[in-house]
């Protein structure tokens, strides 16, 4: 099983720090042309980028860009430039405000010769929540959805945690309704509390979501133990499965419980990710 629990953001601009970050053993190096870029580095950074994708194995962890925003006039520039290069895994397509502009992504990566480039639209308005399944089935090349938590706050005027409730579960259950694996949480911004970090881990996998993007190397160790299942977690999972071998419908366990085949389901899938820890 290969989940992706970490997801490290480093700004496209400064390819030491990419550089760097290639080798933080986060799961997945998320290159951002966007928001880490200023206005008059956003050419450069498009440069540096295309020469780092250039090789198809940049590094350890696989590389996925976040390009400018699709209602803007930098982003398929930014495909144009960068589809057909062979150390190229993904695209994040930030504020993402419907299907017809993931199919124009599609299109432009499929023009660049890279049909099958996997794209993970990022919801970042009020617009892009309510169309969060329209955007998730828009394209087979869809393989994940994410939230971009700061602008939609900023979008909708919340002030505090409660605000973005619904929107994470819209997101979650779109993604789930679509076939695609769980949404990564949005990034923590305080990167010296750790702390507040796992906490909010423990919340976000509460609500359905599995691993998160980071903006430091420090907050990967805490967001991958926040999301492996606990011993008492696996433990349970086991008992479950056990129990189930070779019953296809409903069985009680030892406990006096009642499963079904999705409780089962979900064991598995404990079982799958607690082998990533070693646990």
């Amino acid at each position: 099983m290969n989940t992706v629990l970490t997801w490290l953001y480093v700004p496209g601009d400064r390819p030491e720090v990419v550089a760097k970050a290639l080798h933080s053993g986060a799961d997945v190096v998320l290159v951002d042309l966007e928001d880490a870029v200023a206005p008059d580095r956003k050419a450069y950074a498009r440069e540096a980028t295309a020469e780092l994708l250039s090789d198809p194995v940049p590094g350890p962890s696989p590389v996925h860009v976040r390009i400018n925003a699709l209602d803007g006039p930098l982003a398929q520039d930014d495909v144009r430039a960068l589809a057909a290069l062979p150390g190229l895994a993904g695209l994040r397509l930030p504020k993402a405000g419907g299907a017809a502009e993931v199919r124009g992504v599609a299109g432009w990566a499929a023009a660049g010769g890279r049909a099958d480039l996997p794209l993970f639209p990022i919801l970042e308005s009020a617009l892009g929540v309510e169309r969060a399944y329209e955007i998730a089935t828009a394209t087979p090349t869809v393989c994940g959805l994410a939230l971009g938590e700061a602008d939609l706050r900023a979008d909708l005027g919340v002030l505090d945690e409660a605000g973005l409730a619904w929107p994470r579960s819209r997101a979650v259950i779109a993604a789930r309704a679509a076939g695609l694996a769980p949404p990564a949480q949005s990034v923590f911004p305080d990167v010296r509390d750790l702390d507040g970090l796992a906490a909010s881990c423990a919340r976000g996998r509460a609500l359905g979501f599995l691993g998160r993007a980071a903006i430091h190397p420090a907050q990967l160790p805490v967001i991958e133990q926040a999301y492996l299942p606990s011993r008492e977690e696996v433990s349970a999972a086991e008992d479950i499965v056990l129990a189930a071998a070779g019953d296809a419908g409903a069985l009680a366990l030892a406990d006096g419980r009642f499963v079904d085949a999705a409780v089962v389901a979900g064991a598995r899938r404990t079982l799958e990710l607690s082998r990533r820890g070693g646990r």
